[in-house]
């Protein structure tokens, strides 16, 4: 029996779109000798939808695109994923369902039964849990449904899904998803279809969603095991696509990852659906000579090609030399366009503009920031005039720690690298490196400075990276306590001191544009700690 594991890249809210790539899949499925096609969760209003679900029109065009995919389920069955009305007097008003449509109708509807609620999810929110185990015989087989979280339970919930789909007859456990994307998520996701399958001894198909939905990365890398738990399919990472596969004839398969290069897909990936998807077609980005823009103008280069990408150099009195000279030679190597801008003439009006309000008072990050903030002022003209997405360059251990400026460094529309902790940064400079020098040398070897007094250096301001990266993961992602970091054996000033930071700064984050999400906690929608706060 051959069935399609289908992978879309949809767009949130886009119902009639998402549903024409749903029917054309059908149709290549079909002609491909598939019997059975399985879309991912919530493919017809992608996910995550939101509040659009409270739409009282969304509903209804939800059902309408239902209706036109049924007649192309003629000779071939489909799973897909939506919503359904909740028509009980209580509970939430949806469900998050798995369709199985055959021959023109809708044969089964599961509804999911495991409703995440931690880190980016909140699904309960708007759905109530489905109660019940759906099994459908096919073809010779029995297909127990599952949607996404039904395989997760991680010790977070007293209902066991799969284990009651076995229960109730299910040979092959389907799974559709839509799993985000982070670090070490591949390897995670695969230990536990190994572990179902060989523990119930189940064939497993999983289908994930692939694309860029603001924040969120979907990585797609749809899966079959074995009843043995062997791994023998995967699908493509990080792009549409459709594999036809005989169940019958399953084979194992041996891969091995490589976690630097699923990260670059990532960002490449989450950078171009978000320009795409918001309408843009161009980006501008300050080219500074450092790491951080250099690793962003060339994800940008990537992701959207050289001729859609603008560096702008803005250098100041305190730039370096090497500021222009690097920035140029990133430029050059990456074909993109640059325009040279000079802040000194604004800089010196700003300070002459507050030269009596300031009187007697010793120069410090005030006269700093406007640096910052000149720059990031002609960014956004550049923006406003010409239509380019402004890119913010600032990694996750400066967005953690405050070390960038509102209205700034900040200003822009994605903060492509803002969940990429600097020592990762460079691991990521490194790798693109690796087969031929794209970013200069001269950039990744330079000590990190922001170059807004004489002499500057980041480490005047901050702990060395190495030591600042390991004690921010141990607190954002591993939520480990300022007494348990101290245990772990790092400094107890340093400690109080980075905790500290990270508490006083949530202010800044909330004011910050929308970042790529790519380790297991970053700022933003999947941590939601109070600004006027004690804790």
């Amino acid at each position: 029996m051959k069935i399609a594991l289908i992978q879309l890249n949809t767009l949130v809210g886009d119902i009639a779109g998402n549903t024409q790539k749903v029917i054309r899949s059908l149709e290549k499925a079909q002609k491909e000798g598939a019997k059975l096609a399985i879309f991912q969760e919530m493919v017809l209003t992608g996910y995550p939808p939101r509040d659009l679900l409270y739409l009282p029109y969304f509903m209804a065009q939800h059902e309408e695109a239902l209706k036109n995919i049924l007649p192309y389920t003629q000779g071939i069955a489909c799973v897909l994923g939506g919503i359904v009305v909740n028509k009980n007097v209580e509970g939430l008003p949806l469900y998050n369902a798995a369709f199985w449509c055959q021959d023109g109708t809708i044969r089964e509807v599961a509804r999911k039964r495991l409703l995440p609620m931690y880190d980016v999810f909140d699904e309960n929110r708007y759905f109530e849990p489905g109660q019940e185990a759906v099994v459908v015989a096919y073809q010779g087989y029995h297909f127990g449904l599952s949607i996404c979280e039904d395989i997760w339970r991680g010790g977070l919930y007293s209902v066991d899904p799969v284990s009651e789909l076995k229960t109730a007859g299910a040979q092959v456990l389907i799974n559709i998803s839509a799993s985000p994307y982070s670090c070490g998520k591949i390897k995670e996701r695969r230990k536990i279809l190994s572990q179902l399958s060989s523990k119930y001894f189940l064939k497993s198909i999983y289908v994930n969603q692939v694309g860029g939905n603001d924040e969120l990365v979907f990585d797609g890398g749809s899966m079959i095991y074995n009843a043995q738990g062997d791994l023998c399919h995967q699908s493509p990472f990080f792009k549409e696509d459709t594999q036809v596969i005989d169940l019958d004839h399953l084979q194992k398969v041996e891969l091995v990852d490589d976690e630097l290069n699923s990260l670059e897909q990532a960002l490449i990936l989450g950078l171009k659906d978000y320009v795409k998807k918001c309408g843009f077609k161009k980006v501008a980005l300050g080219l500074s000579g450092g790491i951080d823009s250099a690793l962003v103008a060339t994800l940008a280069a990537k992701a959207l090609g050289k001729d859609h990408v603008l560096g702008l150099m803005m250098p100041s009195r305190y730039s370096s030399k090497g500021s222009v000279a690097d920035s140029k030679k990133l430029a050059k190597n990456l074909g993109i366009k640059t325009k040279l801008l000079p802040i000194d003439g604004q800089h010196k009006a700003y300070e002459k503009s507050f030269k009596t309000m300031f009187r007697g008072k010793k120069p410090d990050t005030t006269e700093e920031n406007i640096q910052a903030r000149i720059r990031g002022n002609l960014l956004m003209a550049v923006s406003n005039k010409l239509g380019h997405l402004v890119l913010t360059t600032g990694n996750k251990s400066e967005v953690a720690t405050g070390y960038c400026t509102l209205y700034g460094d900040m200003a822009g529309g994605l903060a492509v690298i803002s969940d990429v902790p600097k020592t990762l940064v460079y691991d990521l400079c490194r790798y693109i490196n690796r087969k031929k020098e794209i970013i200069p040398q001269t950039i990744i070897d330079k000590e990190p400075s922001a170059e807004l007094r004489p002499n500057q250096r980041d480490q005047d301001s901050l702990p060395p990276y190495e030591v600042l990266d390991k004690i921010m993961r141990s607190y954002v992602e591993d939520l480990k306590s300022e007494e348990e970091i101290i245990a772990e054996g790092h400094d107890a000033v340093t400690v109080k001191r980075i905790i500290r930071l990270i508490k006083l700064n949530e202010y800044k984050r909330r004011q910050a544009a929308p970042g790529l999400k790519v380790t297991s906690k970053a700022f933003g929608v999947g941590r939601r700690f109070p600004i006027a706060a004690k804790f």
